[in-house]
C-alpha cells in the first residue's frame, strides 16, 4: 500500500511539473516577442537567467499575434514586437506603458534568396518574373510582411507582384525558414536573415531609394505586469551593452547611424496602414 501511495505521489508530481513547469517559482518574466529577434533573444534570455536567476518565459510569433495573445490572456510583463507599427497599436489599446518604450535594434528590409542565388535575383523588379516563386509574411500580423507591402506600394509594384505571391507565413522566423529549406525562390525579409543561417540564406539588398522606412525593434513593459520593477530590469538588460553585443553577433544593427547607411533618406519609426486588398 505504501509503495502504491508513493507511486501515485510521484505521478502527481510529474504531472504538475509537466503542465506547470514554473509553479512554485517566484522569479519569472513573461515576454511576448515578435520572432524577428528570436535567435538573439534566446541567447540573451539564457544569459539573463544565468546572471539573475530569473526565468524568462518567452512566447514567440508574429508581432500582431503576440499582442492579441497577451491581451486575451491579460498577462505578461514585456511586449517586444518586431517593429514600431505594432507597438503603436499596443499603445493605442493601452496594453503597454508608453513611457517604458525603448529601442532595441534596427532592421533593414531586404530580399532573401537561397544561398548562391540560383535564380540570379538582383533587384526588386525581378520578383515579378514568371520563373520566380515568392513568399511574404502575413502583413496583418507580421512586421516583415507589413514592410514588404509598404515597399511594393511605394515602388508601384503591388499590382504585378501580389498575384505572384505563393503563400503568406505567420512569423518572421517561419519566413526565414521557408527560404532556408529551399521551399521557395525568394522571400521579402530582413537583411539579418542571412546571419541566422549563413549556409542557406543570402541577402540581396534593395536600393536606398526603394526603402521608405527603416524598421526598429521596440520593447515596453506591459500594463498587465504584476512586478513592474522586475519587468523594467529585464527591459534595461535587453538594451544593455551585454545584450547589444549578442544582437550584433547575430547580424542586428544597434545604432541608428549604421542603419541609415542602407537608406539615408528613409523614415525611422512611424506606423504604416495596410491598404485595402491586402
Amino acid at each position: 500500500m505504501k509503495k502504491y501511495r508513493f507511486g501515485l505521489l510521484l505521478c502527481f508530481v510529474f504531472v504538475i511539473y509537466l503542465f506547470f513547469p514554473t509553479l512554485g517559482s517566484t522569479e519569472t518574466i513573461t515576454a511576448f516577442i515578435g520572432s524577428a529577434t528570436k535567435p538573439a533573444l534566446e541567447e540573451i534570455n539564457r544569459l539573463y537567467t544565468e546572471l539573475y536567476g530569473i526565468e524568462v518565459i518567452a512566447h514567440y510569433g508574429g508581432s500582431g499575434t503576440m499582442l492579441s495573445q497577451m491581451k486575451l490572456a491579460g498577462q505578461g510583463d514585456i511586449y517586444l514586437p518586431g517593429s514600431p507599427d505594432f507597438m503603436e497599436k499596443a499603445k493605442r489599446e493601452q496594453v503597454i506603458d508608453p513611457d517604458s518604450i525603448k529601442i532595441v535594434a534596427y532592421l533593414i528590409p531586404a530580399i532573401n534568396v537561397q544561398k548562391g542565388n540560383p535564380k540570379n535575383i538582383t533587384s526588386l523588379k525581378d520578383l515579378i518574373r514568371d520563373d520566380i516563386d515568392l513568399v511574404i509574411a502575413n502583413p496583418r500580423v507580421v512586421c516583415v510582411g507589413l514592410y514588404a507591402v509598404e515597399i511594393f506600394e511605394t515602388n508601384n509594384l503591388s499590382s504585378p507582384i501580389q498575384p505572384k505571391i505563393k503563400s503568406y507565413t505567420e512569423s518572421c522566423a517561419r519566413t526565414a525558414n521557408t527560404i532556408a529549406i529551399g521551399g521557395v525562390d525568394v522571400v521579402m525579409g530582413w537583411r539579418v536573415f542571412q546571419y541566422w543561417n549563413p549556409d542557406r540564406i543570402e541577402t540581396v539588398l534593395l536600393q536606398a531609394e526603394e526603402i521608405p522606412r527603416i524598421c526598429y525593434i521596440p520593447i515596453a513593459v506591459s500594463r498587465f505586469s504584476a512586478n513592474k520593477d522586475r519587468a523594467v530590469h529585464y527591459a534595461e538588460f535587453i538594451i544593455s551593452s551585454q545584450s547589444r553585443k549578442i544582437f550584433e553577433k547575430w547580424g542586428y544593427i544597434t545604432n541608428e547611424q549604421e542603419a541609415r547607411k542602407y537608406a539615408p533618406h528613409a523614415a525611422i519609426s512611424g506606423e504604416y496602414s495596410l491598404p485595402q486588398g491586402w
